[in-house]
Parts: structure tokens; C-alpha cells; sequence
């Protein structure tokens, strides 16, 4: 029987771009929590996970996930090529069409795509070992942030509905887009007859195809980055999100996750809860 576990503790971590925080909960409704999140000082990564797929298999997927993406990564130097399934499938040219990544930045992004879907690979193939059709089986969002350089950017990304937020100079703003079928729905310009806002058009998992979003970000002093599943960002009013994280210091990053928890029960949520907060320096 899997038993769940948080893979980082709630406590401050000291990356070198700044104090990052997390918190995961499992709300008011659910029995077991499928979300999860990592904080890896050692490589720079931060991410969170919202698994599915039901009961303990959720669980499995949003660890699996997590674990796979950091062991790909760290393993990077070791290996010319880790994946196991074969050659990168990165499309530079479709990931970047102005042209505006360095060619270094280009070759992080090839690395963390690869990682991306070396995590999406071991989850499938575990899939159809447990004879799951496609499209089915267990599954997870998963959005995060890697800086290998300390002093370089950040490389996002992004799969699913978990999504990473920005707080600079007073304003919040969502630097992610929700992989759904509502979010699509509303770009299309529909508005009456919306699908449900849970139901994903990609997730780690159940295909063996997948299109990751990937971003090259900038970062300034006094940035507040927010990393949170649906759990929160689908019961909370942006700005209410956005008075809690202009007041949180880097010293009251834990008491900001406690504060966010705490507002997205209030406001209905029936989803687990995960937020990590990162406060540059």
C-alpha cells in the first residue's frame, strides 16, 4: 500500500535566487491528498503536482512525477542522453517562432523538455504495464521553475491547471495558461454551455504525447513567485491572492501558504491545497 508523504517539508529553503516556502492541505472534502510539491535547493528546481486517477494512484502520480523530473535533471551530467525511449522530440523552433532564446538558453530548454517527458514516459509505460488504455490510468499536472544558473533566468514549466503566478512591483500576475477544455472554450469566444473547469486537455500520464508550455523568465528583486494547485487558484478571488502576497516578507512566507490554505477553504474549495511561495532576494 503507497503511503503518502510531502517530498519537501514545509519549512524556509534557501535557494540562491531566494527563500522559497511550501505548504500542501488536504481541504475539507477530500480523503486523501494527490497533490504534492518539491523544493530542491541542490539543483534549483521548484514545482508542484496535482495528481489524479483516484485514490492512491493520484498520490503516486504527483510523487512519481516530481521524482522523475528531478532525477532526470540532476542525472544530466552523467548521461549524454538519460531517456530511455529514445532521442529528444524538442522543437526549438516551435517552443521559440520569434526567435528570441540564446542558443545556451535553447539547450536548457532542450534538457528540460526532455525531462518533462521523461516523466511522462515512465508514468505511461507504468500505465500500460497495468494494462490502462490510452488516455486513461493515473495522471498529474506539473508547473514549476528551474534555475541552473544562479545567476541566469528562470525555465519554466507547465502541464495541466497548477499554475505559477508572478507578484512584481504590486501587481499579480498568472504567467501560465490552464490546459483545459473551459480555458479553450473561453479563448474561443464561447460563453454559454461551458465545459466543466476540471477537465484537462493534457496531463502527464495517460498519453504518451505531450506538449509541455516552456518560458524563459527574468527575474528582479522583491519578486514573489507562486507556484499552487487548482485547489487554491479555483476558490480564491485574484485579488485577495495578491493583498496576501504584498504583505508576506521573506521571513512570513509560511504564515502567507497558511493565510492562502485558509482563504481557498473559506471560499468553497473542494480540492487539496498546495502553494510554495518563492521571495527573491
Amino acid at each position: 500500500m503507497y503511503v503518502w508523504k510531502p517530498l519537501s517539508p514545509s519549512q524556509p529553503e534557501h535557494l540562491a535566487l531566494g527563500i522559497a516556502f511550501g505548504m500542501t492541505d488536504i481541504g475539507k472534502v477530500r480523503v486523501s491528498n494527490e497533490d504534492n510539491f518539491l523544493i530542491d535547493c541542490q539543483l534549483g528546481l521548484v514545482a508542484v503536482a496535482d495528481g489524479m486517477g483516484g485514490h492512491e494512484a493520484g498520490e503516486v502520480a504527483s510523487s512519481d512525477a516530481l521524482l522523475s523530473l528531478s532525477h532526470y535533471i540532476r542525472t544530466l551530467d552523467d548521461h549524454a542522453n538519460p531517456l530511455d525511449f529514445g532521442a529528444s522530440t524538442f522543437d526549438a523552433a516551435a517552443a521559440d517562432p520569434l526567435g528570441e532564446w540564446s542558443a545556451e538558453n535553447t539547450v536548457t530548454m532542450t534538457a528540460l523538455h526532455d525531462a518533462v517527458e521523461f516523466a511522462n514516459q515512465r508514468m505511461f509505460h507504468l500505465n500500460m504495464e497495468n494494462q490502462h488504455a490510452e488516455g486513461a490510468g493515473m495522471g498529474t499536472t506539473l508547473t514549476g521553475f528551474w534555475q541552473p544558473d544562479p545567476s541566469g533566468p528562470l525555465f519554466v514549466f507547465h502541464v495541466g491547471d497548477t499554475r505559477l503566478y508572478r507578484l512584481r512591483a504590486g501587481r499579480l500576475n498568472q504567467l501560465t495558461r490552464d490546459q483545459t477544455m473551459y480555458q479553450h472554450a473561453i479563448e474561443l469566444g464561447i460563453r454559454h454551455n461551458l465545459p466543466g473547469r476540471n477537465l484537462l486537455l493534457q496531463a502527464l500520464g495517460p498519453s504518451a504525447v505531450i506538449r509541455p508550455e516552456l518560458q524563459v523568465r527574468n527575474t528582479a528583486p522583491g519578486d514573489i513567485y507562486m507556484l499552487c494547485s487548482d485547489g487554491l487558484h479555483g476558490a480564491t478571488a485574484h485579488d485577495d491572492m495578491a493583498d496576501i502576497l504584498t504583505e508576506a516578507g521573506p521571513a512570513g512566507l509560511g504564515e502567507a501558504c497558511s493565510k492562502l490554505i485558509d482563504l481557498a477553504k473559506q471560499g468553497g474549495s473542494r480540492d487539496n491545497i498546495t502553494v510554495v511561495l518563492l521571495h527573491c532576494h
